[in-house]
């Protein structure tokens, strides 16, 4: 069977074992080939090795799809089925061995988010509708999270801020298989910190779909400016998600201000080649454009010499901030790979009262390569290669907007934007 048959199938009654999706997989998401290679502490993985973890978790996946899960059908249970293969794909990089409290433990840190930025681009490359990948990116890269909601006793605005950001019924079905596909001592308690996860997300309306601020601000919004609408709507979903709001109309006097007059700072992200500068010619023409290579160009000589790093960041703040000052569109255009460049840009918008959208460009590998070769200003392919090894996918609390740009500039996916749907 081809691959797109078998990543079709996986949307019928397909249960194929690990081995089988490592010889579908393999080639193109080569992590998979390591998880044999790869162990877990063996009092919380009694069962052993990373592979055999995961195809016990297969395997108890389908136990549900006969069961309580039976209603899962279609593109979500080809999602479901797909972010158990690859739910500890980042494993095989991340383990290592630590003391914690004077006990040697097997440990992977931050396997989860690392996973969710290793497969971004990878997942691209298969046959796959979008809205599958994105409920697979950010099913691996959230779920730890379930269970860490009922240990940390967190507030009811965190389960808000998953719900935009993942699917909280898949993440549950999907963490009853991870903690039922191994052999552990506390197994029951694990399972129970899952059964309140989902009486909290059902308590607080998120459990089928993310909590519908748009709904609640309509009434309040519907007479104000285009331009104002997605102010309101895009401050209350901050607001909500980060505890300061407890019920949305209450930005509607927090947002008088500067709702009708206020800066628009759009932030990139994305490798070389991926379609930024031709996706903003086409969007935002009229826009100030800050470009850190056109600043490389005047400083150094050549866009592609890296020198004087600081003085050409600081210059490019200081045209930022006049923007933002003088309440102007601008956009800040450079590749914006890590979370933490992204998080001062951004932080520089909040100050300035801007509305911040964060435009992600997602491309299946080996198009970035190829369009990277047929730029003007091309990069060495190793320069690429490294660009996507320290890749961190961005999340959607980092900007007011988010949206996700795929081939050709075709909008996949936006959030944050008062009048656009989910999916395109």
């Amino acid at each position: 069977m081809n691959q797109s048959n078998w990543l079709a199938s996986l949307a019928e009654s397909a249960t194929p074992d690990l081995d089988e999706c490592i010889e579908q997989l393999g080639q193109q998401i080569s992590w998979l080939n390591l998880l044999k290679d790869t162990p877990q502490d063996p009092e919380w993985h009694g069962e052993g090795n990373v592979h055999i973890h995961t195809n016990m978790v297969l395997a108890e996946l389908y136990k549900l799809f006969k069961d309580r899960a039976s209603h899962l059908t279609g593109w979500r249970r080809q999602a479901l089925i797909l972010a158990v293969i690859l739910h500890d794909i980042a494993k095989p990089v991340r383990t290592k061995t630590a003391e914690i409290k004077g006990v040697e433990r097997v440990i992977s840190p931050q396997h989860e988010a690392i996973g969710r930025s290793y497969l971004a681009f990878k997942l691209m490359g298969l046959d796959l509708s979008f809205p599958v990948i994105w409920t697979v990116l950010n099913l691996v890269g959230e779920h730890n999270k379930p269970k860490l909601l009922m240990i940390k006793n967190q507030l009811q605005h965190h389960f808000w801020k998953l719900a935009r950001q993942a699917d909280m019924e898949l993440l549950y079905w999907l963490e009853v298989a991870d903690m039922s596909g191994r052999i552990c001592p506390d197994l029951q308690q694990q399972l129970l910190y899952l059964d309140e996860y989902r009486l909290f997300s059902e308590e607080y309306q998120v459990w089928k779909q993310p909590l519908d601020i748009h709904t609640i601000l309509a009434p309040h919004i519907d007479g104000l400016s285009a331009i104002e609408q997605n102010y309101v709507y895009a401050q209350a979903i901050t607001g909500m998600e980060s505890g300061r709001l407890s019920m949305a109309e209450e930005v509607i006097a927090m947002t008088y201000q500067h709702r009708k007059n206020h800066p628009h700072l759009v932030v990139m992200s994305g490798p070389s080649g991926s379609g930024k500068s031709s996706w903003i010619e086409v969007n935002y023409p009229d826009y100030i454009l800050i470009s850190l290579d056109e600043l490389r160009t005047k400083i150094n000589g050549k866009r592609n010499i890296q020198k004087n790093k600081g003085q050409i960041i600081q210059a490019a703040k200081e045209q930022l901030k006049v923007a933002l000052r003088s309440k102007q569109g601008v956009i800040w255009d450079a590749t914006n790979l890590r979370s933490d460049f992204r998080s001062i840009i951004c932080g520089l918008g909040r100050d300035y009262h801007a509305l911040v959208s964060l435009i992600v460009f997602l491309l299946p590998e080996e198009q970035l390569f190829r369009q990277n070769k047929q730029r003007e200003f091309d990069v060495p392919e190793s320069v690429l290669h490294k660009q996507l090894e320290s890749y961190q996918f961005p999340m959607l609390n980092e900007a007011h907007q988010f949206q996700v740009i795929g081939n050709k500039g075709k909008t996949l996916f936006k959030s944050g934007y008062y009048d656009a749907v989910k999916f395109n």
